[in-house]
């Protein structure tokens, strides 16, 4: 397996184990994250943002998984289209957001994560982290 896949592996493993630690270790210290529907704007968000941001979207949803579509590899990391699947914990609901991330990695981790993320779709997750 290259290094980027292998980084791809960690990651979505350690987001789905809901493990702080493990995203951490997958992504470069100085490692940017940028998501097309959160208004941040570049050159994005912080690794200890994204965190806090993984941390209220693992308490807002249950079963939360990746259903990946395409993993493959660019020359400069990787390319991952997938759907996120989990529960509402608040209304139950099942929900599904397909997503694509564009990545750089650099010595065997993260150092670049961009998302894009159909706005609509986004709408149940964004009202289940309020």
């Amino acid at each position: 397996m290259s290094a980027s896949l292998d980084a791809a592996a960690r990651f979505f493993a350690a987001v789905e184990a809901h493990d702080a630690e493990g995203v951490r270790a997958a992504y470069a210290p100085d490692a940017r994250i940028w998501h097309n529907i959160d208004g941040v704007g570049a050159p994005g968000q912080t690794v200890d943002e994204n965190l806090r941001v993984l941390l209220r979207l693992w308490g807002a949803l249950a079963d939360m998984r990746y259903e990946i579509v395409r993993r493959e590899t660019t020359e400069t990391g990787f390319v991952q289209q997938h759907v996120l699947r989990a529960r509402i914990q608040k209304t139950g609901e099942t929900f599904a957001m397909p997503a694509c991330i564009v990545c750089v990695v650099q010595d065997g981790r993260i150092a670049r994560l961009d998302e894009y993320v159909d706005s609509g779709q986004a709408a149940a997750l964004v009202a289940a982290l309020a």
